[in-house]
């Protein structure tokens, strides 16, 4: 009976703990994580390297996060170079990832802290 209810609550801590990663919040994040890509290869001559940064530390921790969501790696990077291909060679887009940096932290419970130490890590 202990080994029933425990397997219950994990199951259950589980779906409580990804409940907000429904299907159209995937995409959107799917989406900012090919922005932050395109934004991480901006030269640094042309964007202030702390956003540079922080764009590299941000499709990092997604990537992962993403995995972990059950996204196939292959869809995955298919998906973000849709993103890349449209958005590489364009200059930053400060509101864009204002949006996407918004929608992620809200998402995402701990993201902006986890994001944050990606960075000043320098492993990215």
């Amino acid at each position: 009976m202990k080994k029933i209810l425990t397997a219950l609550l994990l199951i259950m801590t589980s779906s409580i703990t990804f409940a907000d990663m429904n299907d159209s919040n995937k995409s959107k994040t799917i989406e900012c994580t090919g922005i932050y890509y395109a934004n991480s290869m901006i030269p640094q001559g042309e964007l202030e390297l702390e956003k540079i940064v922080h764009s590299f530390a941000a499709k990092k921790f997604l990537n992962s996060y993403l995995l972990k969501e059950g996204v196939k790696e292959e869809k995955l990077n298919e998906e973000l170079l849709k993103v890349v291909d449209i958005r590489y060679g364009k200059p930053y887009e400060e509101e864009t990832t204002k949006k996407c940096d918004e929608f992620i932290f809200k998402l995402i419970s701990g993201s902006k802290d986890e994001i944050k130490k990606i960075a000043e890590s320098g492993i990215y």
